[in-house]
């Protein structure tokens, strides 16, 4: 039974990940990625690994935690680097290094979310993307209705352990 729910899960999620989008703005969004990945990772100047980079149609947001003020510039600095970025969303905090036990804690809320959107029919997964940082949902992507954002925030909230949704979605006409 549980080998059947995980099978009917990640087809869902693959369905999910097929669906609305089109191709050229996933692989446009996989370059930018990428390649701000490869950016940071050359620039040894500051200790990025505590950041969290999510693109969607162009839009590029970082979250996560940075050591200093000047690292976080750097960061966003580094970011506008990256081909097919049009925006830079600057969620970093500056602080300490995520514990182990909230980097679990937050990938268990993004799990659940995503199960969430996955699975509720008002509600177009493929539409959002997710990243929670310190128990802070950020959801970044764009929706035809205020309908399907209302209800993708209210999935946000309901989750166990969810601090505070923060909202980067664009709604666009049909």
């Amino acid at each position: 039974m549980l080998k059947q729910v995980a099978a009917l899960l990640m087809l869902a999620l693959a369905s999910a990940c097929a669906s609305s989008r089109n191709l050229d703005s996933s692989v446009s969004d996989i370059g930018a990625d990428s390649e701000l990945k490869a950016v940071l990772f050359a620039d040894r100047t500051h200790d990025y690994s505590d950041v969290d980079i999510t693109v969607f149609e162009g839009r590029l947001l970082l979250t996560g935690t940075m050591r200093s003020e000047d690292g976080r510039q750097r960061l966003v600095e580094n970011a506008w680097k990256a081909g097919g970025v049009d925006q830079v969303i600057d969620e970093v905090v500056v602080g300490g290094r995520t514990s182990v036990g909230q980097g679990v804690e937050d990938a268990r809320i993004e799990a659940a979310l995503r199960t969430k959107l996955v699975f509720d029919g008002g509600v177009r997964s493929s539409n959002f993307k997710i990243a929670v940082s310190q128990g802070v949902v950020y959801l970044l992507g764009a929706t035809f209705s205020e309908r399907s954002l209302n209800d993708a925030l209210e999935l946000a909230r309901s989750t166990g352990g969810v601090e505070k949704v923060v909202s980067h979605v664009l709604i666009k006409a049909p």
